[in-house]
């Protein structure tokens, strides 16, 4: 395929193959002396709410997007847009190149070359997606809500209910020798329950991901919504004191996510994370591995090759609550002198950096998270964890959020409780852990956790 062949436009995003060309076919432009890196990608998306029993909004749509990346003399240049007609194509080539001339020169600026790993084959198409008419998918979120809304006579409302889904392609070529091209597809449901509380509102939500809608489960959906909005009913401000924490598989994945996401290369190489310069040392409680593993086939993380065509690869990141190692793209490998981790992530219209793609948390043996609550004289069921963006400090650790939840009592479930904060640190978070749960959960965000008992953890309300 000519990069001037004017069918490029018709490039569909379920086929990779011709995705790759394209991208052949610009790299082929390359002059001397010039590193040239093409991103390529094209895919289909539905989006669909819902409210009282009606369709709010529904919205279709198609994309396409390149991103060129050129080095000469260690200077980089990038261009992007969403097109590929082939006077957008020359544009972009002309504007990186253009880019690049007036960048700093960085001796570590260099594109990625392949590695030797071969790629793990990990399948990301259904064809659910396309094949269920859109009336089914209507139908599905309105049934979504109308569950929610019979399941519970205190649940007052749904503030939200909605459906999305994807499908695409991608590909990346390069002067360096790295040629890779993949499609995938998802799909996902989410609700927000309310149930009224006097003079004010409780809310619930959850959501489900998965490769097509056909594999979508309502049914947990709407227990954990509708059980959340009911069981805040009445909460009020605890009195301050030191607590343990019960996190279930979500709630896990969320704060154990903040921590990977602090050991990725760029950050440790600025001296911008807690966990800097400890590889070695015992950081989190023995009980704890965890790992990023995009080629694990039951992680809607899983990828066969990272943001710069590498093959991804299992990378251990705290074992036996010792630290590993760090996440790596090219760049930031270069930097520290040991190479890319095959942990690049990006978009097309962007350039890679390091990043988590499928973390994953090995089980242990403390049973599921009623196991877990049973295990606790004094503590908090978490519900919910508010200001997470302007509560954490990623640099020092620093960890202070609102919390929601159930007090704890005695190893049963109590009061209900909010307008409360937690305060710790990330650090001090890994090293409290006292139990992993047995109830390893594959969740939609792509990570794989089971629930975690915390303790030593200060709440402060009255």
């Amino acid at each position: 395929m000519s990069v001037t062949d004017p069918a490029i436009t018709d490039i569909r995003g379920d086929d990779p193959g011709a995705l790759l060309d394209l991208a052949r076919a610009v790299v082929a432009r390359a002059e001397p002396g010039e590193e040239l890196e093409v991103a390529v990608s094209a895919g289909s998306s539905t989006s669909i709410k819902v409210h009282g029993g009606e369709i709010e909004s529904m919205t279709t749509a198609d994309a396409r997007s390149v991103g060129i990346r050129v080095i000469r003399d260690g200077r980089v240049g990038f261009a992007s847009a969403g097109s590929f007609d082939p006077a957008v194509i020359d544009q972009m080539l002309g504007d990186a190149r253009d880019n690049a001339s007036f960048a700093e020169p960085d001796e570590f600026a260099g594109l990625t070359a392949p590695d030797g790993v071969e790629a793990v084959e990990v399948d990301l198409w259904r064809d659910g997606v396309a094949d269920m008419p859109a009336a089914d998918k209507i139908r599905l979120v309105i049934d979504l809500e109308r569950r929610v809304l019979d399941a519970d006579p205190r649940i007052s409302g749904v503030r939200v209910s909605s459906y999305g889904d994807g499908s695409g392609a991608g590909a990346l070529a390069s002067t360096s020798g790295i040629e890779s091209a993949s499609r995938s597809t998802s799909a996902s449901v989410s609700v927000q329950a309310l149930a009224d509380d006097g003079d004010r509102s409780r809310t619930g939500w959850s959501w489900d991901g998965a490769r097509q809608p056909q594999d979508l489960d309502l049914g947990p959906v709407v227990a954990k919504a509708v059980r959340q909005a009911t069981g805040l009913i009445g909460a009020e401000k605890p009195d301050s004191g030191t607590v343990s924490l019960v996190l279930d598989p979500n709630l896990a994945a969320t704060v154990l996510g903040l921590i990977a996401g602090t050991l990725t290369g760029d950050r440790v190489l600025k001296g911008r994370s807690p966990f800097a310069d400890r590889l070695g040392e015992t950081v989190g409680a023995t009980s704890l591995t965890m790992v990023c593993d995009p080629t694990d086939p039951d992680s809607l993380g899983a990828d066969d090759t990272d943001g710069e065509g590498l093959a991804t690869r299992r990378n251990p990141l705290v074992v036996d609550g010792v630290l590993d190692r760090y996440l790596y793209d090219g760049y930031s490998g270069r930097r520290a002198g040991v190479g890319s981790t095959g942990s690049a992530v990006r978009g097309t219209r962007s350039l890679p950096g390091p990043g988590v793609q499928a973390l994953g948390v090995r089980p242990g043996d403390g049973g599921d998270l009623e196991a877990l609550i049973a295990s606790v004289d004094d503590g908090v069921l978490v519900y919910a964890l508010a200001g997470l963006h302007s509560g954490v400090n990623a640099v020092s650790g620093d960890f202070s959020v609102g919390v929601e939840g159930i007090r704890i009592r005695n190893g049963v479930l109590a009061e209900p409780i909010s307008e409360c904060t937690l305060g710790s640190t990330l650090q001090r978070l890994l090293l409290d852990i006292r139990t992993v749960g047995s109830d390893l959960t594959h969740l939609p965000s792509g990570t794989s956790t089971p629930s975690l008992l915390i303790d030593g953890v200060r709440l402060s309300g009255n």
